[in-house]
């Protein structure tokens, strides 16, 4: 090769080369070209939504940033009966509020608050890729202090609307808010502006009710905890919810400290410091505020948490769901003796009364006493449940997910729960098999846990609760239940009053409301009423009723209403035999009782205790165990007046069956059952039985194949028929034969007699078993006479002289013995009178009265012989010792 073309491939292969690198360059340079030119393009689109967005924005006014409008609650029947608005409220001027106070707001609402223009760019990016990864929809914050004065003053959204129109307008109106107030004017107006639980609006006012003192005053575990209440102020109040609130506040010290704002020192010296320290007894109300109070308190939570509007300040019109007449009565007998006797002021009570068709709360009573407003609502706190949660947890799923019958059997008898744990029941007894029903109405521990632990599954019980609203993680182990939810749980008053009443709604649940509409000022309505969904099957609904009216009608004398068809469970937890010892508390003291109970119109929950267990008990001696029962009956009768109480109609799904009591798995009744062991339960439909029980006997039939056949020739009646089978083969079986009326009872399939009696015989025969006897079967048999042989007559008739003249032959062996010592020389001088044939038959009325005397019997005797089958010739016939037996 020469060096020409050596240089030539070298010169290729370096072209080549370059032609190589040279490529990947202008692909690069045309993928960043098209990315910015894309950028700009969605740069340049989202700029001109932006100013679209923005150019129809609302209008707002000095007004609407400072000012707020108060709302009307409306009850079920349209009329106001409580305003809620700006009634308590103080403002601050600027230099009121102290550092430490705008410290705390800004570092956890809006750490960048002095600094941006308004609007958060990080915040508005997080939320436009929201809206694009979640359907349309704004999920998660990056609102600045601005943009949340904004929200406050101008706009009143639904959830739904929390477009990224929404967000557009609300940041070009927190920019125009920046370039027309200054950062201490803006964020004045939002601490003033703020809902703080209850019905106090604005730190200031806060500072003022909750430690008595004027804003400026404010320390850093204050302002703390004030700074942290602004996004849920109810959730996070300390009078509420103290420990949550403190969680709440050591976390705003704790930014605080992050940010610079305080030393460590301080954070540490402030989070020691209890959440109570400091605070003061809220200022009283008015009665008639105190009445709603507990109402009212759901009503501002539900409208927040649905609408994201503070109706304190939104000037909205809201229809709640609220029975004025029912919440009057609810919180008269909570806080009066005038309907229940109360055994001190100590003991709290709750009450949560809910429509059953619709799952509208009508009136709660969140306790006894209140003197201030947005005080405990133990309605809707958690509470240990008792036995009220066994519906829930095992009976209702055993129906549900094994259709069990209310008869279904289980055995009371001695139970551990997997762990080892010994279960016993309220009275330390065991009652060995018994059903469903009678395990739930008496309340029995032991078939409850064998049934949710040993039957369920725990997905199913789960499954169950959830359908009904009912949070498990409280009464749970991390999410999973445990084995002790069969008789325990934990739940609020709120939710057992819903729940029960699925059972009360053929097993439809609503999740309980207070507000159906809210209107807007612009007249925008907005329906928060909630969907109602199937949690159960009609039959389980039906079912659970069906063995609850049995509880009532137990306790009738403290539960009992009159012309009220109604259900209801009680319950009560118990101390430990180790804390009763400790607190020298009686061995039947309980620190919770309840009843809940249901008609078909309305469901009601009542608790009862106290707000701390060292505080005291109930129990039966000073009957506050029976509390629930009195206050129950009180509140029900009472809003059960003028409505309808109709009772429920078995659906199509359930079968009313009568079983035997004791039969396991059940049986229908035999036909020897007696009434006394018949019970009548509910199966659900296609599951009840169809075979009948044996253990009283069966149906005992007439025995087939009687048959009886004469034999002349031995004059023997034969007697045959087939042989009777029971279903039950360890059962004996007798026979009743009855032939010509004398009865004999046998255990074989035939029978004979010798010499039955002449004529027409009716037999019968009966089978007898269970000590019962069964129908007849009969037949007839003529048996004929039997007549005497009419060539032996004359015979007889021809003996009859032989036997005369065989007489006097006979006589001479017994006169030689009779007259030697009468008149021995006599006899021969009246031989010669024999000779006449004749008189020997007219002398027997004389002399010879004893001879004829002889004949006459032996006559007789063949007679007899005759009659007894004899051929009359005076043989004893072969089968007389047979005959002497008989």
């Amino acid at each position: 090769m020469s060096q020409k073309d050596e240089m030539s491939r070298k010169d290729y292969k370096k072209s080549s080369k370059k032609g190589t690198t040279q490529q990947p360059k202008k692909w690069f340079k045309r993928i960043i070209l098209t990315f910015i030119t894309l950028f700009l393009m969605v740069l340049v689109a989202g700029g001109a939504l932006f100013a679209y967005y923005a150019s129809n924005a609302p209008e707002m006014t000095e007004e609407d940033l400072m000012g707020t409008y108060s709302s009307e609650l409306l009850d079920k029947d349209g009329n106001v009966f409580y305003t809620l608005g700006a009634e308590t409220r103080e403002y601050a001027e600027a230099d009121e509020y102290p550092d430490v106070m705008l410290d705390a707001m800004t570092a956890i609402e809006d750490q960048r608050f002095f600094d941006h223009i308004g609007i958060d760019p990080i915040g508005i990016g997080r939320a436009a890729i929201g809206y694009i990864t979640n359907r349309g929809q704004i999920v998660g914050g990056g609102s600045t202090i601005t943009q949340q004065l904004v929200k406050l003053s101008v706009f009143s959204t639904t959830r739904e609307d929390q477009t990224l129109q929404r967000k557009a307008q609300e940041a070009w109106l927190a920019i125009q808010v920046e370039r027309q107030l200054s950062k201490e004017q803006i964020i004045t107006l939002y601490m003033n502006k703020i809902h703080m639980a209850g019905n106090v609006y604005g730190i200031s006012t806060a500072a003022e009710e909750y430690y008595g003192k004027q804003v400026s005053e404010l320390e850093i575990h204050e302002a703390a905890l004030f700074a942290g209440m602004a996004q849920a102020p109810n959730r996070y109040s300390p009078y509420v919810n103290p420990e949550v609130a403190k969680d709440r506040r050591d976390v705003v010290i704790n930014v605080m400290r992050d940010a610079g704002h305080i030393t460590s020192d301080e954070a540490e010296a402030a989070k020691a410091l209890p959440i109570e320290e400091g605070l003061v007894e809220l200022s009283s109300d008015d009665n008639n505020a105190l009445v709603t109070d507990a109402y009212v308190q759901l009503v501002i939570d539900e409208v927040r948490e649905k609408t994201e509007i503070d109706p304190a300040t939104a000037g909205l019109t809201i229809e709640t769901n609220i029975d004025m007449e029912a919440q009057q009565r609810v919180f008269d007998v909570l806080n009066s003796d005038e309907y229940v006797d109360y055994i001190n002021e100590d003991v709290q009570a709750a009450v949560t009364l809910v429509e059953a068709e619709s799952g509208k709360l009508r009136a709660i009573g969140g306790g006894r006493n209140t003197e201030v407003l947005r005080g405990q609502n133990r309605a809707t706190q958690q509470k240990s449940t008792g036995s009220t949660i066994k519906p829930l947890t095992t009976y209702g799923p055993a129906i549900e997910h094994l259709q069990y019958s209310t008869y279904q059997q289980i055995e009371d008898e001695e139970y551990s729960y997997p762990d080892g744990t010994p279960l016993r029941n309220y009275d330390g007894q065991h009652r060995g098999q018994i059903s469903l029903r009678e395990a739930l109405v008496d309340s029995r521990n032991i078939p409850t846990a064998k049934v949710f632990n040993e039957d369920l599954e725990t997905s199913q019980v789960e499954e169950f609760v959830t359908n009904l609203g009912v949070d498990i993680e409280p009464m749970s182990n991390e999410g999973v239940l445990v084995p002790q939810n069969a008789i325990n749980g934990v739940m609020t008053p709120l939710q057992m009053a819903a729940s029960y009443a699925s059972f009360a709604n053929g097993g439809n649940y609503t999740e309980p409301y207070t507000v159906s509409k809210v209107t807007t000022q612009d007249g925008q309505e907005i329906d928060l009423s909630p969907e109602t969904n199937q949690a159960m099957s009609d039959f389980t609904a039906y079912m659970i009723t069906d063995m609850l009216k049995n509880v009532v009608a137990n306790n009738n004398n403290t539960l009992g209403i009159s012309n009220l068809s109604h259900a209801g469970k009680t319950g009560t937890t118990n101390f430990t035999e180790e804390r009763l010892t400790e607190l020298g508390y009686p061995s039947d003291a309980v620190p919770d009782s309840w009843f809940v109970g249901y008609s078909s119109t309305y469901s009601l929950s009542v608790w009862t205790g106290y707000d701390n267990n060292n505080d005291g008990y109930l129990s039966f001696d000073d009957g506050s165990r029976l509390l629930p029962r009195h206050i129950y009956r009180e509140v029900m009768q009472y809003v059960s007046e003028g409505v309808d109480n109709s009772d429920w109609q078995m659906p199509s799904s359930v079968k009313e069956v009568t079983v035997e009591d004791g039969t396991d798995p059940a049986k229908l009744p035999g036909p020897n059952t007696p009434d006394s062991a018949r019970i009548t339960e509910l199966f659900v439909s296609g599951t009840e039985p169809t075979e009948a029980s044996l253990s009283y006997g069966e149906e005992l039939d007439a025995p087939s194949g009687l048959s009886a056949d004469y034999d002349e020739e031995s004059d023997e009646l034969s007697v045959t028929w087939d042989d009777y089978t029971l279903e039950n083969e360890d059962e004996d079986v007798t026979y009743n034969l009855s032939i010509g009326g004398e009865t004999t009872t046998l255990s074989d399939t035939e029978y004979s007699v010798t010499e039955p009696p002449e004529g027409n015989l009716t037999i019968t025969l009966s089978v007898s078993a269970y000590d019962t006897t069964g129908p007849e079967a009969s037949t007839n048999i003529t048996i004929p006479a039997r007549e005497e042989d009419d060539d032996e007559e004359p015979e007889d008739d021809d003996e009859k002289p032989e036997d005369d003249e065989e007489e006097p032959e006979e006589e001479p062996e017994e006169e030689p013995e009779e007259e030697p010592e009468e008149e021995p020389e006599e006899e021969p001088e009246e031989e010669p009178e024999e000779e006449p044939e004749e008189e020997p038959e007219e002398e027997p009325e004389d002399d010879n009265n004893g001879q004829n005397n002889q004949n006459n019997e032996d006559e007789d005797e063949d007679e007899e012989s005759d009659q007894n089958g004899n051929s009359g010739n005076g043989t004893p016939p072969a089968n007389d010792d047979d005959d002497d037996d008989e």
